[in-house]
């Protein structure tokens, strides 16, 4: 089978340095809009933000949150985003700050572990965590309810829990691709979000003989199949998103991200009328002589895909 190449743009470029540095969880908040979170500002911060970006200005408002935000949806107020942050999951009104607390003493069984990537889906949010000196599986995967903000713990043995797919199987049943980074694997389980019961993992991909690691995740809309940006923490003149088909392990679809090995996650934004795939990449950890060989390191870039809608991305229910 052929598979289709394409090259991304620059979308954005951040003025601020601080906010190339750990650039992810890129959603759709209107047309031409996009929410994005820089994790951290330096390998020593403990703070991040929450950005909302306008594509046809290439305004950019940055939002300073008090830690390290793993994700940001938005909610059925404007203002207001759930976001998972540090230990917390928390409500964040963009006028007022954190307003409320859903969840907190996250991974309260261990330490030295945050709140990294997560998915919406009907009645909550599933989310994971990371150890953040990436030695031991220890870190935990999540559901919170909405309705009653019951916290479930569904695994504590991750060691960088990343990108999330979910697919209703009927019921309060529901189908989780999940990736944990350093497997190089893409897990299915089935989740009973009414038990909070996850069965055991089998693998629907494994990508261990990619150079790269498997990061942000999505489904592609009418296909069995998900897109994947790859980090490449080595010196590569292009970075890589690719489409994988569930079905066969095919790979489908590589994109071509120059100057920005670094590709963290992928997303589908509605720009200028036609549904774009919109992928956010890193500076972390590069010294001033790599950042020099990669010019676009922490840029969002965005590319062509043959899809005419943005597939699953709802908000939080207030």
């Amino acid at each position: 089978m052929a598979v289709n190449t394409s090259t991304a743009e620059v979308l954005y470029r951040p003025t601020d340095e601080q906010l190339r540095f750990l650039p992810e969880g890129p959603y759709s908040i209107g047309n031409d809009r996009l929410s994005w979170v820089s994790i951290q500002f330096s390998p020593e911060s403990t703070v991040g933000a929450l950005n909302l970006l306008d594509t046809t200005t290439g305004k950019n408002e940055s939002h300073p949150l008090p830690g390290r935000p793993g994700f940001a949806f938005p909610t059925t107020d404007d203002h207001i985003f759930v976001v998972g942050l540090e230990r917390q999951v928390v409500l964040y009104d963009l006028r007022k700050g954190v307003v409320d607390v859903l969840a907190e003493d996250i991974d309260g069984h261990t330490e030295g572990t945050i709140i990294n990537d997560g998915v919406l889906l009907r009645d909550g949010v599933v989310f994971g965590c990371k150890d953040t000196s990436f030695e031991e599986h220890k870190a935990g995967l999540y559901f919170l309810r909405a309705s009653d903000r019951r916290l479930f713990t569904l695994r504590s043995d991750q060691l960088c829990s990343n990108g999330k797919v979910t697919h209703p199987l009927g019921g309060d049943r529901f189908e989780l691709l999940d990736i944990d980074t350093p497997t190089k694997k893409v897990v299915r389980y089935e989740l009973d979000t009414d038990t909070g019961e996850l069965t055991d993992a089998t693998v629907s991909l494994d990508l261990k003989e990619d150079l790269a690691f498997p990061d942000g995740m999505i489904e592609v809309p009418g296909k069995h199949a998900v897109i994947i940006a790859m980090f490449n923490p080595e010196s590569a003149e292009m970075g890589h998103a690719k489409q994988f088909c569930l079905n066969t392990g095919e790979l489908e679809h590589v994109w071509e991200i120059p100057g920005s090995p670094q590709v963290t996650c992928p997303q589908l934004l509605r720009i200028g009328g036609e549904v774009k795939l919109v992928l956010t990449t890193a500076a972390e950890n590069m010294s001033e002589e790599k950042m020099t060989e990669h010019p676009n390191a922490g840029c969002l870039f965005v590319g062509e895909i043959d899809v005419d809608d943005l597939g699953k991305q709802p908000r939080w229910e207030l």
